[in-house]
Formats: C-alpha cells, structure tokens, sequence
C-alpha cells in the first residue's frame, strides 16, 4: 500500500501514511553494510497517544492533537485564514508572485523527484516526492480559495481539509530541506522549495507551530539574549578570550581580536555556534585577518555577534528582527562592510532575502568570506605552503552559498592553490547534493528526527563522500571541507553516527582553517586528525 499513496490519503485517518522498514533506504557500501537494514527508533507510546504521529513515525515539531472536535474545527479555522493571507499582496509582498506561479504550473513530469536526495535515499517513498506536499497544498487552495474550487474539486483533485490533512502537512514541511535542488532543474521553474518554505511560514506566524529549536531555542532566544546559543555579550567575550589562548597555544601565533572597532573596514560576523562547537574557525579568520593587515572588528552588542538567522527556514516577521539588528549595529559601528563568516543560512538572510527588507541607510554593503579569503590569497600579502596540507581534501557545496547565491569558483581556486590532493565530489558546484541539516534539520533532534536525518536526510552526502575517497586507503586521513557551520553540524553527526572517523579515517573542518594550515611561518598546524597533528 505504500507505493499507492496518493496526494487525497493525506486526510485520511490511518496509524501512519509511511513507514520505512528495513531495507528500505538506500544501500552503503563497505564498510557500513551493517547500516543498510537500520530503521528510525520507534516512537514512546505516550508520545503516539498524545502528538500527532500519523505522517511517517517521525517527529520533527510534535504537535499536540486536538482535545476537543471544537479544538479541531478552530484550528482548521486558522489555517484557512492563514492560508488566505498567503495569497494577499498586502500580507506576503515578498514571495507571492513565485508563489502563484508555482502553485499555478505544474506538469507533474516528476523530474524535481529525480533530483531529490531525500526521495532518492529513502526508498523513493511517494510522501517524499517535492511534488507531493506541493500537490496537497495545491489541491486544498484551489478547493477553498478559488472561485467554484469546491465544484471542480472532483475534477482537479479533491482533499478534504481536517486536522488529520493539516497536522501531517506541517510534518511533512519538515521533510524537505529546502535545498531546491528541484527548482533548479524544472523545466517550467516551479520552486517546490518555496511551496515547502511558505507552507512553514503558515504554520509559524498564523497557527503557533514552529520547532522549538527554530524558534524558542532559535530566533527568540536570539533576540532576547543576544545568541541563538544563549551566550549573552559578556560570555561571547570570554569565549573570544578563550579562543586568543587556545590559538596561540595550539599555533604559537599571538592573535588579538578587535571589538567595537569604529569605522573599521570590516564587521565580521560569525555563526556564535563556531565560538563553542569550532572555536579553530573563529580563531583562524582572526590568525588570517591579522596577518594580512585588515582593518576589521566584531561587535559585543547582542545579536551582533551571531550571523545566525533562523527565521529564513520558517518565519518572515521573525527573519526581518533579525536582520534589523544587524543593519543597525553596522551602522552605528559606521564600518564600511559586512563580511559573513562561515554560514550558509546566514549568507542568503542577510544578503539575498534582506535586500528586500534593508533599504536606505541599512543597505550597507555585504560580502561572503569565501571572497574576501579570496582576496587576501590573490592579494600575495601572505605566503602558502601547499606541503602542508598534503592529505586528501574534498570540498562540501553549502546550497545557501552555492546554488541560491552562486559563489562558486573562488573556494575552488582557494583550494587549488592551498590543497594539492584536493578533489571534487561528484555532482559538485550548482548540482551539489545538501549536507541533510539544511533548513534547519542539523539543530533540530527532537524526538526520533535526529535518527530520520541521519538515515535518509544526509544520506546522499555521506555516499558523496565516501565516493570522493574511495581511491584512498582507509588508514588515510581525509578532510572534508564544508566552509558552512549548520553543514559542519550535519557532516560531525554522520560522521559519528556512521563510526565513519575509525572505520574511514574521515575529518571534516571549514576553508579559513586550511588556510591558516598552510600558512608561511606558522609554527604548528591548525588541523588535527585526532591526536595526530596534520604535519610536523
């Protein structure tokens, strides 16, 4: 019955729409074959009686179900409402016009599919088509909001709207990681990714319903701490000074990290993330940004310090706060640019989407890392030492740097240059595969969702590589280079789940580390291999 799944059952009531079993999901090669009968953990049974399970048996928001038929029918209330407000001008300015299109054109030729690691991975489950949420949104919009929708429902596709339908719909926006690889080769230029992410902004900003490592523990804690880790200002300093230390402990060069610099060149803004999960990361832009002689600062003012900005995955009012801040925190330090460090999310929200938000005296000027690392490379300020990164490197194509943004080539000449062994993954650049924690999936785990990402959301990327190293011995070390902080989360927890450090030898890090490791003059490398330094 599974493979006979149809846009219309969504409504229907059953135990669950999908199931994967063992031996569904796509097959690993050696040495990981004791993976490939793996299955999602079962979900506890009070969490079946009171949240809704029905989709997949996996969770990634846990939504209460409804005490009360009255319960019921006022929620369905509020999702029309809010439906309706997604297709008014005055309510979505910013997307609707893509959004009609693509709620309007589509030829069901089922080629976003075939393109979509999440389907490809799982066993091609039909709930996991692109096509398939977008199918059920479709059908509900034309029913409920279009004239005589509900006379040509039989026609056009008819789904009863209940709670069932909207419950798994909310799931199921938590299936997809909005890495729109599927946009990118539809031949009419239907966005499903879109579809997905307006789908979520539904649900956040009309009904309340939000993984609470988005918006709780995410943009909210944000605003009100000054970090989506919680760090106010004062523990993002001493993480700073902890970081000076530890750098020059570790690479016996003396770093001093400038805050609240006026008129700098720069404001540098991180992932706060790196400061407690990659504090190498934060320490080697200061290393590079110090020996080129860069006029450059961070800011100590909450939310200035933290580039993070969830609100792109799922809410557009909380995404505009976000990026506020950090307009106005640059102009009031007066530098001159903004330069994001090593964060795909937070390249896109306050480039791509914040243009649309920023004008003015806000508009100030934003640049990827992965150009100005560039350009201190071509600059011949620093020398390199490429022997020093003589191990195996692979390079991790971050979707929000990549294909929506289409910084492509200047990592790539980076490399080239730094990295002898280096080679690409196959697809790579506007065709690269997610790492799985996309849209937020790497810092969401609640409930069994940390298990469905490990097993079919990053699938495709351990395979990739694997397959980029499957020349090279086991005993090896290998570098996986993902200039990105929510693909390094997503890449250490394959890594781990997988045992793929003592069964493949497999390390990952970000750009500016093989940088500051190949650097002229540095008395001891950056990167590790474990206990093992990368060269001596």
């Amino acid at each position: 019955m599974k493979d006979l799944i149809k846009p219309a059952d969504i409504s229907r009531a059953s135990a669950g729409l999908c199931r994967i079993e063992p031996g569904d999901l796509a097959p690993l090669p050696p040495p990981y074959e004791d993976f490939n009968a793996t299955v999602l953990k079962p979900l506890p049974a009070d969490k079946v009686k009171a949240l809704e399970t029905s989709l997949d048996d996996t969770l990634a928001i846990g939504i209460p179900k409804p005490a009360t038929p009255e319960e019921e029918e006022e929620l369905v209330r509020r999702f029309l409402s809010g439906l309706t407000k997604l297709f008014e001008k005055k309510n979505n300015w910013t997307f609707l016009q893509p959004l009609l299109l693509s709620m309007e054109h589509c030829a069901r030729c089922q080629t976003c599919s075939e393109v979509c690691p999440v389907f490809e991975m799982s066993g091609r489950k039909e709930i996991y088509r692109p096509i398939f949420r977008s199918e059920v949104l479709r059908r509900i919009y034309k029913k409920y909001l279009t004239p005589g929708g509900k006379l040509t429902a039989k026609w056009t596709g008819d789904i009863d709207l209940n709670w069932t339908a909207i419950a798994r719909l909310a799931e199921l926006a938590y299936r997809c990681s909005l890495c729109r690889r599927c946009a990118s080769v539809c031949p009419i230029g239907v966005d499903n990714g879109l579809i997905t992410h307006e789908l979520r902004k539904l649900f956040s900003q009309e009904m309340g319903i939000a993984p609470k490592e988005l918006h709780e523990k995410g943009t909210v804690l944000h605003l009100r701490a000054g970090s989506s880790t919680g760090m106010n200002p004062l523990a993002a300093k001493d993480s700073v000074e902890f970081i000076q230390e530890e750098m020059e402990e570790i690479t016996g060069y003396k770093v001093d990290i400038p805050w609240d610099v006026e008129g700098a060149d720069i404001l540098l803004l991180h992932n706060a993330g790196e400061m407690l999960a990659w504090p190498e990361n934060v320490g080697a832009f200061a290393i590079l940004f110090q020996a080129a002689g860069l006029s450059w600062t961070l800011s100590s003012e909450a939310v200035g310090y933290d580039a993070v900005n969830y609100g792109l995955w799922y809410d557009d009012v909380q995404l505009s706060r976000v990026a506020a801040r950090h307009a106005h925190i640059a102009r009031r330090l007066k530098v001159k640019k903004i330069v994001l460090g090593e964060c795909g999310h937070a390249h896109k929200a306050l480039t791509v989407i914040a243009d649309r938000l920023l004008t003015g005296d806000l508009n100030i000027p934003r640049e990827s890392a992965l150009v100005t690392l560039e350009a201190i490379v071509k600059s011949g300020k620093l020398k390199f030492d490429p022997r020093k990164n003589d191990f195996p490197v692979t390079l991790h194509d971050p979707c929000n740097v990549v294909r929506s943004m289409g910084i492509v080539e200047p990592q790539r000449r980076i490399l080239r240059k730094i990295a002898p062994r280096f080679r690409e993954m196959t697809p790579h650049g506007v065709d690269n595969y997610c790492c799985g924690g996309g849209s937020g999936f790497a810092i969401m785990s609640g409930y069994n969702f940390t298990d469905w990402r490990n097993l079919v959301s990053s699938r495709k990327k351990f395979l990739q590589i694997l397959q980029a190293f499957e020349s090279e011995p086991p005993q090896t070390p290998k570098y996986v280079c993902a200039p990105c902080s929510n693909c390094k989360g997503a890449i250490r927890d394959i890594l781990g789940y997988y045992d793929a450090e003592k069964r493949s030898r497999l390390y990952y890090g970000g750009l500016v580390e093989l940088l500051v490791n190949a650097l002229d003059g540095m008395k001891k490398p950056i990167i590790l291999f474990g206990d093992e330094p990368s060269w001596t």
